[in-house]
């Protein structure tokens, strides 16, 4: 399966991402913005429909409220008969929550901040018992007749009138409540518009946390469960699921995401399986090849034996291809069983102090008769200090071989196969370098594959294709790694890394 760091690094960048690319957010701005507009557009209708619509109840509303602040301040009066009247009347004006005016018997009048009174209008002050008018009196003054059609000079033609409500004490007008009409959407606008944003304000915050809490934190929790398994899933970890709750989409997502996850373990574990049955069908197989391969190197030896050899040539040339083919048999057996060992993890290590200079030594030995016939030279690069590491000597050994026999396979005459070695950081570096054919670029990540040759008209060739997987074998059971970098026709370097120390 997949290692963890890939998946490790696509969580954290997931888990950084802005909230410009984050939906969560998107759909939650989406929303606010949304309540928003939608609170915005009920408050302007509110407002429109409650200017247009105190002009449709014939001064219902304005004659309402005129009469109770003409009532208040009866009361007021009936309680406490020497209050100034004037004071009271200039602080309560402030306090009410539609504009209105106080006008006098004198036409002098207390009005809130802003509000304008026509001048000329016709003010009702008379006794309340029927007596006789004192005579009616215009705000603003006697003389003049007033304003034509009952026009005010100030507002031009209103669309409805004020209404007006006395405020009698003993049977006497002493003031009259003068309420203007609202001038339309505006006006109210000016009025409630403040009390209205708040509210709004409200709505929209509480309306934010409500659709936060019930509706897109449990989406993000399930939708975060969803992608935490997809993650887990990725290093690794064919049990993880995400969550299935519920019948909407995100619930469709995680069920397939489910049935995806338990179809490809369930393909694991057969693949698993299949590659254990392999394995084993492998070793048993080359185990059961040796009793016959020994047979047949046995008696091919005995027929070059000088009382059995062949009487004729071609009998002689037989005896040696049989005992050629059979070594070339034994050995990729040897190479098989070698390599199922190593992948079943069934095969120990004699850890030891190794030198690697010694390594070297019986590698350059072991093959230069092969490259002397063949006119290559295998030299070995000279370092100042003495390396040495933790491994299993044979093995470490035979990874070299390996790689030696190989360089010196794919290197013409008058080549050189070098061999390095190098501490760096805490770990060892070997190299076998050739300037041999080289690698294709398309096969350089196949070369340690079983069977794998890059040249396919070398199929026929020495060697049984499984060296370099022992190689890779090897080195990992060692803890290290193995890479390959070539130049075609210049230089093809093979690297193995290994720890300075490996732990028993």
């Amino acid at each position: 399966m997949a290692t963890a760091g890939p998946a490790g690094q696509s969580e954290r960048a997931t888990r950084n991402r802005s909230f410009g690319r984050s939906l969560y957010w998107r759909i939650g701005f989406g929303f606010i913005l949304f309540l928003a507009i939608t609170l915005a557009l009920q408050a302007g209708l509110f407002i429109w429909l409650a200017g247009e619509t105190e002009g449709a109840m014939p001064e219902r509303m304005g004659r309402d409220f005129a009469e109770l602040v003409a009532a208040e301040f009866e009361a007021t009066l009936a309680r406490e008969p020497n209050i100034d009247l004037r004071a009271f009347a200039q602080r309560r004006v402030k306090e009410l929550h539609r504009p209105a005016a106080i006008i006098f018997p004198d036409g002098t009048a207390i009005a809130p901040p802003g509000l304008e009174i026509p001048r000329g209008m016709r003010l009702p002050f008379r006794r309340r018992g029927g007596g006789p008018p004192p005579g009616e009196r215009r705000f603003g003054g006697p003389d003049g007749p007033p304003p034509e059609g009952g026009r005010s000079r100030m507002f031009g033609p209103p669309r409805r009138g004020p209404v007006m409500a006395p405020i009698a004490y003993n049977d006497t007008i002493v003031a009259v409540v003068w309420v203007p009409p609202l001038a339309g959407w505006s006006r109210v606008a000016e009025v409630i518009g403040t009390p209205l944003a708040i509210g709004g304000l409200l709505l929209l915050v509480g309306g934010t946390a409500i659709a936060a809490l019930a509706i897109f934190r449990p989406a993000q929790a399930r939708l975060r469960a969803l992608e935490d398994a997809a993650n887990r899933f990725g290093e690794g970890d064919l049990t993880a699921r995400a969550p299935a709750i519920g019948g909407d989409e995100v619930a469709a997502v995680a069920e397939a995401f489910n049935r995806m996850a338990s179809d490809l373990a369930a393909r694991q574990a057969q693949l698993v399986e299949a590659d254990r049955a392999r394995r084993q069908l492998l070793a048993d197989v080359s185990h059961e090849l040796m009793t016959p391969l020994t047979a047949i190197r046995g008696y091919a030896e005995t027929l070059a034996l000088p009382q059995f050899v062949p009487a004729t040539k071609e009998g002689l040339r037989a005896v040696k291809v049989i005992q050629e083919e059979g070594e070339r048999i034994e050995r990729l057996v040897k190479d098989l069983l070698d390599l199922a060992r190593f992948e079943a993890g069934g095969l120990s290590l004699d850890l030891e102090n190794v030198d690697v200079d010694e390594i070297f030594e019986r590698v350059s030995e072991r093959h230069a008769k092969a490259a002397e016939d063949k006119g290559v030279m295998i030299t070995i690069e000279p370092h100042q200090e003495d390396i040495r590491m933790i491994g299993d000597p044979m093995r470490l050994e035979q990874a070299v071989q390996n790689l030696a026999a190989n360089a010196l396979r794919h290197t013409a005459a008058g080549g050189v196969v070098s061999l390095g070695a190098a501490r760096d950081n805490g770990r060892i570096r070997l190299t076998v370098t050739d300037n041999g054919i080289g690698i294709p670029p398309e096969h350089l990540p196949h070369v340690f594959d079983r069977f794998y040759k890059a040249d396919q008209s070398r199929l026929q060739a020495a060697g049984s294709g499984l060296g370099l997987s022992i190689v890779k074998a090897i080195v990992e059971r060692h803890g290290g790694t193995v890479a390959v970098r070539s130049t075609q026709g210049v230089e093809t370097v093979f690297e193995i890394v290994l720890p300075e120390r490996l732990s028993r």
